[in-house]
């Protein structure tokens, strides 16, 4: 009769994860969100700015451009930010994604697990995998880190940790790329 091992409370994933939004969560109380005002604020002074851009004529944009920018890509550029914010990002998806961003601050993701813990925290699945696209970090080093956080708390042989990392699900090319920079 073959038995199940069990993994201990604190090897699994979720414990950390957990813990680790709490330890968020203190931090933000503490700090009071003064800043988040002062960024929504800051948005939309670029906003502004930007549309302003866009509906004064040439003659009037023009003195206003040496200032930020050399005189000749301004109206290109100008141009190319007029572009950008067209299609701009819904509250949601700018939650989204600075919460991927705490997310990857603080401990390493694959990317079917950082969207798995937004849409845990609420988000719908388009905007979680917007973010997680937005963000865009890099895998391989994702799968290193989480190699190392495995490693600074537990054994693995090489191929457990590869197995490990692919449940957790980078690919079976980060795994090994996270195994190898853990020296295994």
């Amino acid at each position: 009769m073959e038995t199940e091992q069990k993994r201990p409370w604190y090897t699994k994933k979720l414990w950390w994860v957990v813990g680790g939004i709490f330890i968020v969560i203190v931090i933000g109380a503490a700090i009071g969100g003064s800043n988040s005002s002062e960024s929504t604020q800051a948005s939309s002074a670029k906003q502004t700015t930007q549309f302003h851009i866009t509906e004064a004529s040439p003659a009037t944009a023009a003195p206003a451009q040496p200032t930020t920018q050399s005189p000749a890509p301004a109206p290109a550029t100008a141009q190319a930010t007029t572009a950008a914010p067209a299609p701009a990002m819904s509250r949601a998806r700018q939650n989204a994604v600075r919460a991927a961003r705490n997310y990857l601050g603080y401990t390493a993701f694959s990317r079917s697990g950082l969207i798995e813990q937004l849409e845990f925290e609420g988000y719908s699945t388009d905007d979680a995998t917007f973010a997680v696209d937005e963000v865009a970090p890099d895998w391989n080093e994702q799968a290193a880190k989480s190699a190392e956080q495995y490693l600074d708390y537990t054994s693995f042989s090489r191929q457990g940790l590869i197995q490990q990392l692919v449940f957790e699900g980078y690919t079976p090319e980060q795994a090994t790329y996270g195994a190898d920079q853990a020296g295994l």
